[in-house]
This record gives structure tokens, C-alpha cells and sequence, in this order.
């Protein structure tokens, strides 16, 4: 049983709580990234609302999720990636960072990849130096966190988030919902193996493998430990933090996929992100198109730099090696700017990548049900009965639901067909 001994002054409760948000609004970000863009816009462009289902039953996972990773590095003092790494002999925890740093990897892919569109859309810059502009800025986004300290590091996300709400919630205004197709798409339905892979993608862009693992880090280094009265009380506030901040990045998410279904269900073009920024400006004029494009700009920037913190947490705690995070910045930023150059496409270059993450998700999401549900690990703020029931079936849903991924994958089809 691990035991809590950090100290520090306590603090009035309600200043604890003010706070204590911002872990979970870090987390969100990579719940709004472009590969939630490419996702979702090619969702509601060529099925309409039908797939509105599996954002809301993504999203309410993901709460689930991202509570019991806050929850883990609250109690324990350490990270998932360090607990991991105390308990796997060396093979098995070099083989777990491989695939972890693959999909971090991938989410990187699909953050520079739409920076980089963003500025094509807004600016015309070419693509590669695009990429290369949105590595240098989120290097700058990573020094706030080097130097101003977590908190900061924080505030500017959270800022970021602000104007990626804005972004992509601005045309929904104005976009001819047909709310009754929107209400019948809450119901879970698949028409063929083609919405089964969207799916896949969907929830992959949806609950990120990264952001598991980096809550967790968040958390135990954002809070002192008080006994147990003081965990209650962080983990009743986390709640809510957990909570605010996944309302907002599931409603971005729901906008943008009803946006798609209202102004871009049928139209030619839409299968790429720039020709669906075209469509959204023609159909709904050039303002929200521009506003579209700093939305998409502002998710990449941020959602690269969370990214590259996210593997730096994965380092650390299964390989126990720290490497700066500008150093990191720039090693992970090739593969993005190697697809840049060499042509391809960059929308389904984010489609694909976000089904490499939902691969990933029983990875992070398997160990931590198990690390949360052990007295061992948590004490007495292990999982009750009820907790692991629903735990356990959120992860068999998303296990089903990849073998399936894969399953189609092996039969040849793809995204586009």
C-alpha cells in the first residue's frame, strides 16, 4: 500500500479548488486535437448525424478514464508510466515504451500535420514550413512550462482551448442543423464495415492513450497529500475538473461533427480538411472560415506542445531517462515534417493516425483499471465493487471494438473506401 506522506500547508477549500482545475483542461486538449478534426468532419460529411452516438459514448468514457488516472497520481504519488515501470521486468518494459512512444508518435503526427494546415488555410504557407513554424512555436509553448512552472503552463492552455472552443463552435451557429437527425443519432448504429472503422478512428481521436498517462502525472505533480480527509476532498474536486473540462472538449467534438452533417453532407471536396474549410466557407461565409482556421491553428499549436510533455512523462516513468523537452520537441517533430515533404495526404494521414491511438488505448487504459482497482496500490481509495464493474466493461467495449479495427483492417478496407 503506498503511503502518503508528502505535507504542505493546507489551504482554505475553496482556493484549493480554484486551484485544483487546470490538470484536467491539459488533458482535454488532446481531446480537441485536428485528428479529432479529420475524424469528425469526415464522420458528419458522409453519414450525416448517424455517428453522433459514438462521440457522446466516447466522451462519457473518457471521463471515466481520465477521473481514474487523476485519481491514480492523487493517491499515489506517481505517474501510471512510473508505476509501470516499477513492475515490468526490463523486456516487457522496454517492448510497453515502444508501443507507447508509437502513439505518441502518432498523436504528434496529427498535431503538426493540422497546424500546418491551419496555416495553408489561413496564410498559404506551404505545408513543410508550415510544420516547421508550428515545431518552433509550440518550443515556445514548452519553454512556459520549462521556466514559468506547470501552472503557467496551464493558464496557456487553457487559453488556447478558449479560442479552439470558439473555432470550432462559431459555425455551428449559423449552420442549418436539422436537430430531430441530430436527436435520432444518439442511438447506436452502424450502416456497414465503413462506419465500424470511422468508429474506430472516432473514439481513437477521442480517448487519447497520451492523455491517460499524462493525467496521472499532472496530478501527482500538481497536489500535496493531507491524509485522508485531504484526498477526499482533491478527489471530489477533481471530479469536477475532470468533468467541466471534458463537457467543453465533448461539445467542440459533437459541434463539429453536426457542423459537417448541416453544411457539408454531400458536398464534393470535403474529404480533406482544406477542401471541408472551403465547403464551411462557401456555405457559410468567409468569417467562420477564418475563424475556423485559428481554431484549427490553435488546437495543433497546443496540442503538439501537451503532446510532447505527454512523452516526456512516458520516458521518464518507464525508462527512468529525462530528456529536455526542446531536445524532445525536435526529435519529434521529424516523422510530422517527413510526411509534410514527401506529399501525402495530409487528411487521411490524421484519420489513419487516430487509428493507431485507438489501437493504443487498451494499453493505458487495461493497466490503469488494474492499478486503481488494488488496495495495494490505492489503499482504501482503491475502486469499490461498482467502480470496476463499470470500469472493466468501458475497457471490453473499446478491446471489442479494436479487434473489430483490426479485423477490417485485415480484410483490406481503408478509411477512404
Amino acid at each position: 500500500m503506498t503511503t502518503m506522506t508528502r505535507t504542505s500547508p493546507p489551504k482554505p477549500a475553496r482556493r484549493r479548488l480554484r486551484w485544483l482545475l487546470g490538470p484536467a483542461f491539459v488533458a482535454a486538449i488532446a481531446y480537441v486535437d485536428p485528428g479529432n478534426v479529420a475524424a469528425n468532419l469526415t464522420a458528419g460529411a458522409q453519414y450525416g448525424y448517424l455517428l453522433v452516438w459514438v462521440l457522446i459514448a466516447a466522451n462519457a468514457m473518457a471521463v471515466l478514464i481520465q477521473y481514474l488516472s487523476a485519481k491514480l497520481g492523487l493517491v499515489t504519488g506517481r505517474s501510471l508510466p512510473e508505476l509501470l515501470g516499477d513492475r515490468l521486468r526490463r523486456g516487457p518494459r522496454l517492448m510497453f515504451w515502444a508501443q507507447a512512444e508509437l502513439v505518441a508518435a502518432a498523436t504528434d503526427l496529427a498535431e503538426v500535420i493540422g497546424g500546418a494546415l491551419a496555416l495553408y488555410i489561413l496564410f498559404g504557407v506551404p505545408l513543410p514550413l508550415g510544420g516547421l513554424i508550428v515545431g518552433v512555436v509550440s518550443m515556445a509553448l514548452l519553454t512556459v512550462q520549462s521556466r514559468g512552472g506547470q501552472r503557467r503552463f496551464e493558464f496557456v492552455v487553457m487559453g488556447l482551448l478558449a479560442v479552439i472552443t470558439v473555432g470550432f463552435g462559431a459555425g455551428l451557429l449559423v449552420s442549418p442543423v436539422d436537430w430531430g437527425a441530430a436527436v435520432a443519432g444518439i442511438v447506436p448504429r452502424f450502416e456497414g464495415a465503413q462506419t465500424v472503422l470511422l468508429a474506430a478512428g472516432m473514439l481513437g481521436a477521442t480517448v487519447m492513450p497520451h492523455a491517460i498517462y499524462l493525467h496521472s502525472s499532472l496530478a501527482r505533480d500538481r497536489h500535496g497529500l493531507h491524509g485522508a480527509k485531504g484526498v477526499r476532498r482533491l478527489l471530489r474536486a477533481t471530479r469536477w475538473d475532470v468533468g467541466l473540462s471534458l463537457l467543453v472538449a465533448g461539445t467542440v467534438n459533437i459541434a463539429m461533427l453536426l457542423l459537417a452533417a448541416a453544411s457539408l453532407n454531400g458536398v464534393p471536396g470535403t474529404d480533406s480538411i482544406e477542401g471541408a474549410h472551403a465547403a464551411i466557407t462557401s456555405a457559410l461565409g468567409p468569417a467562420i472560415g477564418v475563424i475556423f482556421g485559428v481554431g484549427l491553428l490553435a488546437s495543433g499549436l497546443a496540442s503538439t506542445s501537451v503532446g510532447c510533455y505527454a512523452g516526456a512523462s512516458i520516458m521518464s516513468g518507464l525508462l527512468r531517462v529525462r530528456i529536455p523537452l526542446l531536445a524532445r520537441r525536435a526529435i519529434t517533430l521529424v516523422p510530422a515534417l517527413a510526411v509534410l515533404a514527401f506529399g501525402l495526404d495530409p487528411t487521411w494521414s490524421l484519420v489513419l493516425s487516430q487509428v493507431l491511438l485507438s489501437i493504443g488505448i487498451p494499453f493505458a487504459a487495461i493497466p490503469l483499471v488494474l492499478l486503481t482497482g488494488n488496495p495495494e496500490v490505492m489503499g482504501r481509495f482503491a475502486n469499490g465493487r461498482r467502480l470496476r464493474v463499470i470500469a472493466w466493461t468501458v475497457v471490453a467495449l473499446i478491446v471489442a471494438l479494436n479487434i473489430a479495427l483490426l479485423g477490417l483492417t485485415a480484410m483490406g478496407l481503408t478509411l477512404g473506401g
